[in-house]
């Protein structure tokens, strides 16, 4: 199973990576919320093929993709 996640999950990673990049992009706010998941994953990733050196951008990428999430969740009153 191990072997499997090492072999297999980088193809998926990158292909939930490159759609929520175009969903941000398109400014859907639900964007980050699938960037959320998907840095789950990739912390999966990151420990079944003992990685350590992507763990301080999974911690980063967590903090910047809720940070965004919030940001975009509140309408914006200069903008109303």
């Amino acid at each position: 199973m191990s072997e499997l996640v090492r072999q297999y999950l980088p193809w998926l990673l990158s292909a939930i990576t490159i759609y929520m990049t175009i969903l941000a992009g398109n400014k859907a706010r639900y964007a980050w919320l699938i960037g959320l998941g998907n840095q789950a994953l990739w912390l999966i990733w990151i420990i079944a093929s003992a990685s350590w050196g992507l763990l301080p951008m999974n911690i980063a990428l967590w903090v910047v993709y809720t940070r965004n999430h919030l940001k975009w969740s509140v309408p914006n009153k200069a903008l109303q």
